[in-house]
């Protein structure tokens, strides 16, 4: 694949042969977060038109999948354009090449011909540089870590996870050149975004708004499906609920295969967590476990130790949920499992609960 001339990596121009030969190295040799960046590198770098990456489940059951490199270029080349990206622009690379948000930046880096630095992908990565940024992409988690730092990027995609009502109210305050991005693994990342807006200007919104020539339609579950011609290979169906306005604008209501239908009324999860955010400081997520009375019941699973019975008094007492959006239990785990990108593992926490 072409390599602008642009194109730097820690500050070092390389043509394709000794980016190459860079690639090899850290594959071998580098860190761990190298030796994912070295890996990717030397498959983009080889005369394949295909690679090979692992999706997350927002289409079903996490498997691989081929994706094309010039569909991955044109996933490149919309990003740039939408941000007005322009060659020589800093970016800085703080996510795993193990996922596609870390291989994304590689590529954008390459072809729009950036200035990217790579540092390790953990919890603080601005503590690892002193460098101001136009361009970087992180997950919820860093960005609330680096909240006093944010300043030092012009321009912040958040993506991998919702971002909380709670940071949002943070994040208003740190810059206006901050989104929330959708998209997975199968739309090559994002393919809609959000602008998180400075407080007291216009544009904060609840609402995705989509890239250009980007088309969706709701199927009949109201799941989202995506037609991003040059980048998906035909339509994407996904498991996402979401409330369409216009033709180009969407808001995400939760996961499909995450609804609880307790005593006939289905509550989105994802919904009421949004709601007790505002009053819960520490990781936690609400399911429904098996129940004889409601079919399912709505349970809180909080992590680490708590007085759950006071914990849910203040819910009761609170004024953002409705009756039955109040949970009957709260269940303390000690700490969370996690999926192999850092997310909370619902499935795998609820699944070792009901099997004790």
């Amino acid at each position: 694949m072409k390599i602008h001339p642009r194109f730097k990596l820690n500050g070092i121009s390389y043509t394709s042969d000794e980016l190459v030969e860079r690639a090899a190295y850290w594959s071998k040799e580098g860190q761990s977060f190298e030796k994912s960046s070295g890996e990717f590198l030397c498959s983009w770098l080889d005369s394949s038109e295909s690679i090979f990456v692992q999706t997350s489940g927002s289409t079903g059951q996490p498997k691989q999948i081929s994706l094309k490199k010039g569909n991955m270029v044109n996933s490149a080349l919309a990003t740039g354009d939408f941000f007005k990206l322009k060659p020589g622009d800093t970016a800085l690379m703080c996510l795993s090449a193990e996922f596609i948000a870390g291989k994304m930046m590689l590529v954008r880096a390459m072809v729009l011909g950036l200035a990217l630095d790579i540092v390790a992908p953990d919890t603080t990565p601005l503590e690892k540089t002193a460098n101001t940024y136009d361009f970087c992409a992180m997950v919820p988690l860093q960005a609330r870590n680096s909240l006093s730092q944010l300043f030092r990027i012009k321009i912040l995609l958040l993506g991998g996870a919702p971002v909380s009502t709670e940071l949002s109210k943070e994040l208003i305050r740190y810059g206006s050149g901050i989104f929330e991005t959708y998209g997975m693994t199968e739309t090559i990342t994002h393919i809609a975004v959000r602008k998180i807006a400075v407080q007291g200007t216009a544009g904060n919104s609840s609402y995705f708004r989509t890239l250009p020539h980007v088309q969706i339609i709701r199927d009949q579950r109201g799941c989202l499906v995506i037609d991003a011609p040059g980048i998906t290979e035909g339509s994407i169906v996904t498991n996402d609920l979401v409330e369409l306005k216009g033709t180009r604008h969407f808001k995400w209501l939760g996961r499909y295969d995450n609804v609880i239908n307790s005593g006939g009324v289905k509550l989105i999860p994802e919904q009421i967590e949004a709601k007790l955010s505002e009053q819960l400081q520490h990781r936690f997520f609400v399911a429904g476990v098996p129940d004889a009375e409601f079919g399912e019941k709505l349970v809180l699973f909080l992590e680490g130790e708590h007085d759950t019975k006071q914990i849910l008094e203040d819910i009761r007492k609170g004024n953002s949920l409705r009756k039955y959006e109040i949970p009957k239990a709260a269940i303390p785990i000690p700490k969370f499992e996690e999926t192999k990108s850092g997310k909370v593992d619902r499935k795998a926490i609820l699944k070792s609960f009901l099997e004790d």
